[in-house]
């Protein structure tokens, strides 16, 4: 078990810290708690505005200019990504937390899935595509987004981008399936504890395609 000693730095407060920073996943319980259903845990505005702030502050379509001392092999040179922390209005810690220069798509898709939920689709898509992009096949495995080890769990957050743009979500409790009517016909994979398969809208109606064991679905809720 590692032993962690606080140190305080002279004027800046303990190590390791992001002070006024734009961090990332600054809202990561509001999106938590959206992927399970519940909503505006915290003023929506706010939210809204931390979001496009990350995006704005903290989202490089060319990294050649930042640098990384820890990882960079996650996103280098002129490929794109998302920071976990930046300074926009300066005041940066001489000792920030220990991996805020790095980009991790775990973190990238679960800014996207939330940019998704409020609607903000291109920004959304800029970041998937930056992350994506870096692991075409060319220079990185397109199946292994590795950060802390290989086939790493933070990237299961890429998950979200299903519910983010087409609202699909199954209550177990109350067995209902809940999908996104603002976007038009569509279908979208969905997996629960007893079953897979396809659901979404077709022809204006909901649907259900199960493809393995069962899910019972009482009622659909479009919203």
């Amino acid at each position: 078990m590692r032993a962690w000693t606080t140190v305080s730095v002279p004027g800046k407060g303990p190590k390791y810290q992001y002070g006024k920073g734009c961090l990332s996943d600054g809202v990561l319980g509001v999106w938590i708690a959206e992927m399970c259903g519940l909503k505006d845990i915290v003023d929506p505005v706010k939210v809204a505005s931390h979001l496009v702030s990350v995006y704005k502050y903290n989202f490089r379509s060319d990294l050649s200019d930042h640098s990384n001392p820890q990882r960079p092999s996650y996103a280098l040179g002129k490929e794109g990504g998302l920071l976990l922390c930046s300074w926009p209005k300066g005041e940066m810690l001489s000792l920030p937390f220990v991996y805020s220069n790095e980009v991790w798509t775990g973190i990238e898709y679960q800014i996207a899935s939330h940019l998704l939920l409020i609607g903000e689709k291109e920004k959304a898509l800029e970041i998937v595509r930056a992350c994506r992009n870096r692991y075409g096949g060319q220079v990185r495995n397109p199946f292994d987004e590795y950060e802390c080890g290989h086939w790493y769990a933070r990237a299961m957050s890429s998950y979200g981008m299903l519910q983010g743009l087409t609202g699909v979500r199954y209550d177990a409790i109350t067995q209902e399936m809940f999908l996104n009517g603002k976007i038009g016909d569509f279908t979208s994979f969905i997996s629960t504890e007893t079953g897979f398969g396809n659901t979404g809208i077709k022809n204006g109606k909901p649907f259900r395609d199960t493809v393995y064991g069962e899910i019972t679905v009482k009622n659909y809720v479009i919203t």
